[in-house]
């Protein structure tokens, strides 16, 4: 938790303010005791009702000053902590936006949507308290034992024993409940996922009727949970008839003992009252502290694991210095030797590629599922660096791009088709903040997107619901890559793009990407033939290596692994067409 407390320093003010409030508050309530005590042996016994009711308003003056300054350490409680929760959250999603497809992998989706919200909000309930209580708590207790120990030293021995027998209890539960906390944690993190997947895969889930076996699978992922939760309820249920228990005791033994004092005349009833109220406040204050404790061991769980997101470094460092001039006369993509694993020992999914893409040119990438295509793609606007080798575009290796410059040259189109909520201008924008409607509406008919859109009952200004629920799949493709071509890139990578389109849409695609787009080097991810057949150059993918690369025609002659890809889904004839 220390490496947190540096967001502290932007609210020093409500920092050192608020627990000093709250100090000013305690003091009034280690008072308070004390003016019982003469209302009823001065005020009761002499039956002036007079001083009864002038000390009743120091009693009132003094609950309206501990009010007051309550309130006021509340509101710099908040102040700090909703401004550290939102600082903290803000950094942490900078910090994951900054991280590579690698570190967000093997972290996963789930927990740190959970890090970023549960386990924030549990470090701004962290700093509420920290504020309020870490030092009014302890305070309060100490305080009293003193004020005790001045009103009757002999008496306050009794404080002596019953304290140190409060924190015995409070340390025998906290110790063995404060590791299921780091557990229920993590059983969180499972849910969550568990959730994350229904919600996305609803579609799929009631398609296979299997609702009532991913029930049974939340059911027990929750019910693991509730158990934890259970384990540590009872061990917490203990903790006041424990202290209640022993206070209880104390407070018979402080009439007891105190009577007979009294009846020696060393004491007052009055006194007695105090000493009954001290001990009140000692207990009260010690089950705070036992509360403050397990607010503040979720807080270290969540905190390692806030640190643990912002210890992890991108294993894509960015490049130092400015733009870089590219190369002239090179060619816009080569890869040389290339090899890449997904993780330190997976096995490899690119091995020994070499491929050259000259400026303008377009490319098709074929292979069978899990052949690397999508793999190799990825490497270009640098989302994964390559295990071995060098990734060039423009004749400068891609490492030594900043990422802005570089993934400005590339219109990404990924498999799966993704939109953000807002509206269709908001979401073809994206690549270029100031396009025009003009450019808009271009992109929009090279992607075959015009004859929807121009039906919508809103137009360009028509809502995209969250992931584009309210859009076929179809649409959805369309609009991912007239949102890439907004952008005017230099590179348009179409990786499987079209899966969802017709054939004649994706034909009229084709033609119109190569008609409209001149100068612009594509590159056509897919598994269908008739997408790549035509292209100037065709990539074949097998296995993670290079199995031939060529037009259609020289692909027919040289490279089995082609062949039997188109046979497989044109007729001969078909596959035996050349032309363009």
């Amino acid at each position: 938790m220390w490496k947190l407390a540096r967001y502290l320093k932007y609210f020093k003010k409500q920092v050192i303010l608020g627990p000093l409030f709250k100090l000013t508050e305690a003091v009034f309530e280690l008072i308070v005791p004390l003016v019982m005590a003469s209302i009823i042996d001065v005020g009761v016994k002499n039956q002036d009702m007079g001083y009864v009711l002038r000390m009743g308003g120091v009693l009132l003056l003094l609950g309206a000053v501990g009010l007051g300054c309550a309130l006021t350490c509340q509101y710099f409680a908040a102040r700090a902590s909703q401004g550290v929760g939102t600082m903290l959250r803000n950094d942490l999603f900078r910090h994951i936006n900054s991280l590579s497809h690698a570190e967000i992998d093997r972290f996963g989706t789930p927990t740190l949507i959970t890090r970023i919200t549960n386990d924030v909000n549990q470090l701004q309930l962290a700093v509420a308290m920290l504020i309020r209580l870490v030092i009014r708590a302890p305070f309060l207790a100490i305080g009293a034992i003193i004020m005790a120990m001045m009103l009757d030293l002999k008496l306050s021995l009794i404080f002596l024993v019953a304290t140190p027998l409060i924190v015995g209890v409070l340390y025998f539960v906290m110790s063995r409940s404060i590791p299921f906390f780091r557990t229920i944690q993590k059983k969180l993190d499972k849910i969550a996922l568990i959730t994350r997947e229904n919600l996305e895969g609803v579609r799929v889930i009631r398609a296979f009727s299997r609702q009532k076996s991913e029930e049974k699978r939340f059911e027990d992922a929750s019910e693991d949970q509730t158990h934890t939760s259970i384990v540590v309820g009872r061990l917490s249920a203990l903790l006041n008839p424990l202290t209640y228990a022993i206070m209880n005791f104390a407070i018979v033994a402080i009439i007891w003992y105190g009577g007979i004092r009294v009846d020696n005349g060393i004491l007052t009833q009055g006194e007695i009252i105090a000493f009954v109220n001290y001990m009140t406040q000692i207990l009260l204050a010690l089950v705070v502290v036992a509360n403050l404790v397990v607010i503040f061991t979720k807080a270290s769980a969540c905190a390692s694991r806030v640190n643990e997101v912002f210890e992890t470094a991108s294993c894509l460092p960015q490049a130092e210095g400015g733009p870089v001039s590219p190369a002239a006369g090179a060619p816009k993509i080569q890869l040389r030797n290339v090899r890449f694993a997904y993780g330190a020992t997976g096995d490899a999914a690119l091995e020994h590629v070499d491929l050259t893409i000259r400026p303008g040119e377009t490319v098709g990438i074929i292979g069978s599922t899990g052949s690397g295509k999508s793999t190799l793609v990825n490497l270009i606007p640098r989302l994964y660096d390559a295990t071995q080798g060098e990734v060039l575009v423009d004749g400068v290796n891609v490492k030594e791009y900043p990422f802005s410059q570089l993934r400005r040259k590339i219109g990404m189109v990924p498999q799966n088709a993704a939109l953000i909520s807002g509206t269709l201008a908001d979401n073809l924008r994206w690549g270029n903040r100031d396009a025009t409607d003009e450019e808009m509406r271009q992109a929009v008919s090279i992607a075959q997107a015009e004859d929807f859109v121009s039906k919508l009952p809103q137009g360009y200004e028509t809502p995209i619901l969250q992931g584009g629920k309210n859009l076929s799949g179809g649409q959805k493709q369309r609009l991912t890559i007239a949102r890439a071509l907004v952008g005017s890139p230099e590179i348009l990578i179409l990786d499987d793009s079209a899966s969802a389109l017709d054939f004649a849409t994706d034909a009229a695609l084709r033609r119109s990407i190569k008609r409209d787009t001149a100068g612009m080097t594509v590159l056509m991810v897919s598994q269908r033939a008739s997408t790549v057949k035509r292209a100037d150059k065709i990539v074949v993918l097998d296995d993670g290596a290079v199995a031939g690369i060529g037009t259609h025609a020289q692909l027919m002659e040289s490279c089995q692994v082609y062949r039997e890809i188109c046979l497989s889904q044109l007729s001969e004839q078909e596959a035996m067409e050349h032309g363009n």
